[in-house]
């Protein structure tokens, strides 16, 4: 893994139109270049083509009902591939749509049953035959029968769990591993392990804390490999609880959505102390660094304000901040921690406070409320100079071919990509071979 010292230092030597040096220390080194896609068919060995395409609805790591898809291909005795939907908490506006059912008397209005009959009546019988090597023309099909841009019609969650399903054929039908069958599929030329972010402490729309930024992370930036980082991570996480269990009591051992601790805690710099002060009791100052995801969109006030204390309705108005003094507040942190990544710092449409904070600090600044993992948004950032790093979530935008595209252009801009999971988690572990697939270099 590179060294973040490295990173930083090539980004004082180099010019603005060069990658942002602490993008590139994160992650890592990832070489790509163009690779054409097998020419459409709908002929090949039966093992290669689709059979059936059966989905069902399955419930979260939340308790939300979510979309399973079994895919079987043809061929002596066929083989399944299965994947699931993950769905997220704070979603950004300009996500394709999330198809739910509406009705308030079952799951609270969040079934997907039309999302799954979507699949069941629509969907897989027009892929039936289909060659399941070729992930850019079956998710075209798919498009195409949609026909909308945002993907209303049949919802962006019944065509994900397709081509989720799809790829995972893919390498099935090619004996590769899953990120194998992407690096091919991407054109990427080198695979690296991602550096893992761990999210330990929660706030924001993820706990029923104080706490307004969302995220505190940590990412092991010194470790000389994926395994040294998960234990580097886990340790700091133990030795966090012990801290906060201490200072706050049992209770503030909760947990929020995603696993990191929810302590009652209001004051964002308070919870950077936290993690440097676990950071420092495990032995791993320096090796360490910390990311932040603010998620700035959901405290957004109507005035075009922050109001850091959004979770207090009414409230005094103490905590509320204008773009400028928000992004005061962030070139503090930076100053004052060893923060390396933060992730929407402010609202998806306040491009301005966006440019105004990436030319004032050396860090990443990653889009997600204002990327969606959307081709579209990400060239508007590149142009307005927004952002230098992407958050990939598969279901922001609906299907691999576009999430590949997301981050082959992210790069091609000089960007980091760091792929994340969403709050609303399954068993699926599709993630894990994208991000070494796409050489990612980061993974949340």
């Amino acid at each position: 893994m590179a060294s973040l010292s490295q990173f930083l230092s090539c980004l004082k030597t180099k010019p603005a139109a060069k990658p942002a040096p602490c993008c590139r220390s994160l992650r890592i080194a990832a070489s790509v270049s163009v690779h054409p896609s097998p020419a459409p068919t709908k002929r090949g060995d039966a093992s290669s083509l689709v059979k059936s395409v059966k989905a069902r609805q399955i419930v979260d790591s939340r308790g939300n009902p979510t979309v399973e898809v079994d895919l079987v291909t043809a061929g002596d005795g066929g083989a399944l591939y299965r994947s699931a939907v993950p769905s997220g908490a704070s979603t950004g506006i300009y996500e394709a749509l999330e198809l739910r059912d509406g009705d308030k008397g079952v799951y609270g209005g969040k079934g997907v049953l039309r999302a799954v009959a979507n699949i069941n009546d629509i969907l897989g019988p027009k892929l039936i035959g289909v060659d399941i090597r070729n992930q850019e023309e079956v998710d075209a099909i798919m498009l195409e029968i949609d026909g909308t841009p945002n993907k209303s019609k049949l919802g962006a969650n019944a065509i994900l769990g397709v081509s989720l399903s799809v790829c995972r054929a893919g390498a099935g039908a090619k004996g590769i591993p899953l990120y194998k069958h992407i690096q091919e599929i991407s054109g990427t030329k080198e695979l690296v392990m991602p550096v893992p972010a761990f999210n330990v402490i929660n706030g924001g729309s993820h706990a029923g804390n104080n706490l307004a930024m969302q995220e505190f992370m940590i990412l092991p930036v010194g470790a000389s490999s994926f395994a040294e980082a998960l234990r580097m991570g886990s340790e700091v996480y133990h030795t966090l609880k012990g801290i906060i269990k201490a200072k706050y009591g049992q209770d503030a051992c909760n947990v929020g959505d995603e696993g990191g601790f929810a302590p009652n805690v209001q004051d964002n710099r308070e919870g950077l102390v936290l993690l440097i002060d676990a950071i420092d009791k495990a032995g791993y100052t320096g090796k360490i660094k910390i990311g932040m995801d603010v998620a700035a969109s959901e405290f957004l006030t109507k005035e075009g304000k922050y109001d850091l204390n959004f979770k207090n309705q009414p409230n005094d108005g103490a905590h509320v901040l204008t773009p400028q003094a928000l992004c005061e507040l962030y070139q503090e942190f930076v100053r004052d921690f060893p923060i390396v990544s933060i992730e929407d710092p402010f609202d998806q449409d306040d491009w301005r406070s966006w440019a105004s904070l990436q030319s004032s600090v050396d860090i990443q600044i990653v889009g997600d409320d204002l990327l969606v993992t959307n081709p579209t948004r990400i060239v508007e950032a590149i142009q307005k100079k927004a952002c230098n790093g992407l958050l990939l979530k598969v279901n922001q935008i609906g299907t691999i071919t576009e999430s590949i595209k997301a981050a082959l252009d992210s790069k091609a801009a000089g960007w980091g990509v760091m792929v994340s999971h969403r709050s609303g988690e399954t068993e699926d572990n599709f993630i894990a071979d994208l991000s070494v697939g796409l050489a990612s270099g980061q993974a949340n």
